[in-house]
């Protein structure tokens, strides 16, 4: 059997298809921050939880009273270690454990950075999630090919300014694609 073309989706987006069956990513868009061989590392960035960036800075003991901040919610980022925190933020920084993806993004799982929030000297931008999507050698690469995902090169707007309910929209604008022209299935006259 010959081997699958070697891809990297570093920094990029995976779509979900609109017929996607599997309820942790149906509507989603997720941003790969690892993409190798060995597999791949994203998060979920439109899907919001009940829990906001104050009550979770509580439960790691320490204080957020930035009040912009404070309000901002905390995002499913998949359904791996969902009691992990994960950042996401621009500038990518110098944090303890940060993976710098492309030239402008971190992704951070150390505490320290959100204590650099708390104490106003964190990243400009970000997103945290719990949790985080994870691919084994060749699962992504295969779920591509069934036509589960759509991918686009990421963009730092849409991941930071863009309004979390027209993320999904706007990724598929990112490809020139209506998502309402996408049917699940096709109809017969």
């Amino acid at each position: 059997m010959a081997e699958q073309p070697v891809i990297d989706l570093t920094n990029q987006f995976l779509i979900a298809m609109p017929d996607m069956a599997d309820p942790n990513f149906g509507g989603t868009v997720v941003f790969i921050a690892e993409h190798s061989p060995k597999g791949a590392l994203g998060l979920v960035i439109n899907r919001p939880m009940e829990i906001d960036l104050a009550t979770l800075f509580e439960r790691i003991d320490l204080k957020l009273e930035i009040a912009p901040l404070a309000s901002s919610p905390v995002f499913f980022g998949g359904p791996v270690q969902m009691d992990r925190g994960f950042v996401l933020h621009e500038p990518a920084g110098d944090w303890n454990s940060t993976v710098t993806v492309g030239n402008e993004i971190g992704l951070t799982s150390s505490k320290d950075v959100l204590e650099a929030v708390a104490s106003g000297s964190g990243p400009r931008r970000m997103l945290v999630t719990l949790g985080y999507a994870g691919w084994g050698p060749g699962q992504l690469e295969e779920e591509i090919s069934r036509n589960a995902w759509l991918t686009v090169p990421a963009s730092t707007e849409l991941i930071f300014d863009t309004p979390v309910e027209q993320r999904f929209a706007a990724a598929f604008r990112l490809l020139g694609i209506d998502p309402a022209f996408l049917a699940s299935s096709a109809g017969h006259a």
